[in-house]
């Protein structure tokens, strides 16, 4: 193992001692349970077991679940019964889905500070994007979070989730789900809230609006949007035939009150047009408040929004591979949980496995193409080694970091510039039966 790889793995193992530390403090327990008599009893599965069970991809039937999880810890050949999915469904009934996020902000924190991370140009690269979810047909769940109409069948219960993702370090800096009557772009503002300066946003063309470009740079950020042609002044760029131009964005009478009702103030902003040719001939147009010509010309903004594209992939793996909406219960609190702790979950493994994928962008293999870890593996390997990253001691656990980045360095997969699929809107969405749940994982 390489030198620089051996450091990365030490420097895991010290952000999960970290977050061990935070487990077992009274503080965060007291902070995150439901009641001040909640996990103060010796229980068989106690707040930190609670945690780390959940965190740990948990997809099949409850006790099917918990005998393996129990099985893993105390180290028995045979899966036995340790905690009933009923002592469990009791258990989580105590703990609030905000621990799951507090963790997750720990985590991103930590990995800032311990590792070098990679960035574009020197900005710290975020996209902001949304999907939504089906949920269980629960009322409690459907009074909360509201049913979508389809053009068939049933109403469909849904919730609108969306992250601050950063792509160039596969992480998600902040997520958020809500009933689908809160909007992304409102979604997008709560996301906003504390991001660092020096940071550039990429948003997709359904963001994009005066109040928010404002907000981005009032905080020392920049960003980069693609437009929608129903804006007056991005239509007359569009007939132009110009490659890019300054412009002066005003703000409208439709926005003033909401300007005013955030702080913010309401004087014009000098942004930059740009026209993106697409391989079908057709062109999209970009706004950015990027707009030294010298230090940022016009040629690389097409690559640098599709940098955009890995927070769909992203979703991708939270909805495919982890199988996010395959929630474990029929409640608000459970589906928050599950939300929060994918989310953090997710992150672990983009930390351990972020070692192994700076070695293949610094050094490459001698392959045709160059070539990325294969996440979807890398989760699969990690389900069981999550548990154990915060039950074995500090030794063991840079030991199990080690073999688990071996692994996965070995199960990559190669990246094809310019290779594209043509979207398949007639595939069947896989549904999730609460009644039927996977009994092997």
């Amino acid at each position: 193992m390489s030198l620089a790889r051996s450091s990365q793995c030490y420097r895991c193992a010290n952000v999960l001692k970290s977050i061990k530390k935070i487990l077992v403090s009274t503080e965060f327990i007291e902070k995150h349970r439901e009641s001040p008599t909640d996990f103060t009893r010796n229980r068989k599965i106690p707040f930190q077991l609670l945690i780390c069970f959940l965190i740990n991809f948990v997809k099949g039937s409850y006790q099917a679940e918990l005998d393996r999880f129990f099985q893993t810890i105390t180290r028995s050949p045979i899966a036995g019964r340790v905690v009933s999915k009923a002592a469990f469904t009791k258990a989580r009934m105590k703990l609030k889905s905000e621990a799951f996020i507090e963790l997750n902000q720990h985590l991103i924190n930590k990995f800032d500070a311990s590792f070098p991370y990679q960035t574009w140009l020197g900005f710290r690269l975020l996209v902001i994007d949304g999907t939504t979810l089906t949920l269980p047909k629960i009322k409690e769940i459907i009074d909360r979070f509201g049913v979508w109409n389809g053009s068939h069948g049933e109403p469909c219960p849904k919730a609108r989730a969306s992250q601050l993702h950063d792509p160039l370090n596969r992480l998600t800096i902040k997520a958020l789900i809500h009933p689908k009557s809160v909007g992304e772009r409102e979604q997008a503002r709560q996301l906003l809230s504390g991001i660092l300066p020096n940071s550039l946003i990429l948003l997709d063309r359904g963001y994009p609006a005066f109040w928010l470009f404002k907000l981005i740079l009032i905080q020392g950020a920049e960003f980069c949007a693609r437009m929608p042609l129903n804006w007056k002044i991005v239509r007359q760029f569009a007939r132009s035939g110009k490659k890019e131009k300054i412009i002066t964005l005003k703000v409208t009478p439709s926005v003033i009150k909401y300007c005013k009702e955030l702080g913010l103030d309401l004087k014009p902003m000098k942004l930059r047009l740009i026209r993106v040719l697409l391989d079908t001939g057709e062109s999209e147009i970009l706004i950015t408040s990027v707009i030294d010509k010298a230090s940022h010309p016009v040629e690389i903004f097409g690559e640098l929004y599709h940098e955009r594209w890995p927070v769909e992939e992203d979703y991708k793996i939270m909805k495919c591979r982890m199988e996010m909406e395959a929630f474990t219960g029929k409640s608000v609190l459970s589906i928050n949980q599950d939300f929060h702790a994918n989310v953090f979950a997710k992150n672990l493994v983009s930390m351990l496995t972020f070692s192994a994928q700076t070695d293949l962008k610094s050094f490459g293999v001698k392959e045709k193409h160059p070539h990325q870890i294969n996440f979807s593996q890398a989760i699969g390997k990690a389900k069981h080694l999550v548990v154990l990253l915060f039950q074995r001691t500090t030794a063991t656990v840079i030991k199990l970091i080690q073999e688990f980045i071996k692994v996965v360095s070995i199960t990559t997969e190669p990246i094809r510039p310019g290779r594209k699929y043509p979207r398949n809107h007639k595939t069947t969405k896989t549904r999730y039966y609460q009644n039927y749940k996977r009994v092997l994982s």
